[in-house]
C-alpha cells in the first residue's frame, strides 16, 4: 500500500459509520455509481442501485444490526478495514457474529469496489445452525443455494 490517503480513510469511516446507523442514504453516497460489490454470498453485485438493494436485503434479514469497524487503511488507489456484524439471522432466529475483511478500490473520491470476505462455513454453522450449517455449510451445493436464494431475493426487491 502506498502513502495513507486521509480522504480515502475518512471515507471508509463515513461508510460504515452509516452502515451502523443504517442510513442508506448516507452509505450510498460513498458509492461511484458503476460500484461492484462481492462476498461469499453475493458473489458479484453490479451498479450503485443494485448495490445498495442488496445492502436493503441484507440488513432486512438481520434483526438489530450492530457493526464495528476497524484497521482501517487506505492509499490513492485502495483500502482495507476489518468489521464485526452482530445480528439474529431472522429466518432463524439464531445470534450471528461475523468477523469481514475488506478490499476497497477508489476512483473520482468514491468507492468503485466493495468486496467482503469471511469464513462461510463458518457463517452458516451460526445462521443456520445444525444440521444444515453444520453438516453442509462447506459443499458447493449448499454454497450455490445459499447464492441462488439470495440472489433471486435481490431480483425480487428490483
Amino acid at each position: 500500500m502506498g502513502k495513507v490517503n486521509d480522504q480515502h480513510v475518512a471515507l471508509i469511516r463515513a461508510f460504515y459509520e452509516a452502515l451502523g446507523r443504517t442510513d442508506y442514504a448516507a452509505m450510498e453516497s460513498c458509492y461511484h455509481p458503476e460500484v461492484s460489490f462481492g462476498d461469499p454470498v453475493f458473489l458479484e453485485v453490479e451498479g450503485r442501485r443494485r448495490v445498495m438493494a442488496m445492502w436493503r436485503l441484507q440488513l432486512g434479514v438481520s434483526d438489530g444490526l450492530k457493526s464495528e469497524f476497524r484497521d482501517v487503511t487506505a492509499d490513492d488507489f485502495t483500502g482495507t478495514a476489518r468489521w464485526t456484524s452482530r445480528y439474529t439471522f431472522s429466518r432463524t432466529g439464531r445470534e450471528v457474529v461475523n468477523e469481514i475483511d475488506t478490499l476497497f478500490r477508489f476512483e473520482h473520491g468514491l468507492i468503485v469496489r466493495h468486496h467482503d470476505d469471511f469464513d462461510f462455513k463458518r457463517w452458516s454453522r451460526m445462521a443456520l445452525g445444525r444440521p444444515h450449517g453444520l453438516l453442509f455449510g462447506w459443499t458447493p451445493m449448499w454454497r450455490k443455494s445459499i447464492r441462488d436464494r439470495a440472489t433471486r431475493a435481490l431480483d425480487d426487491l428490483e
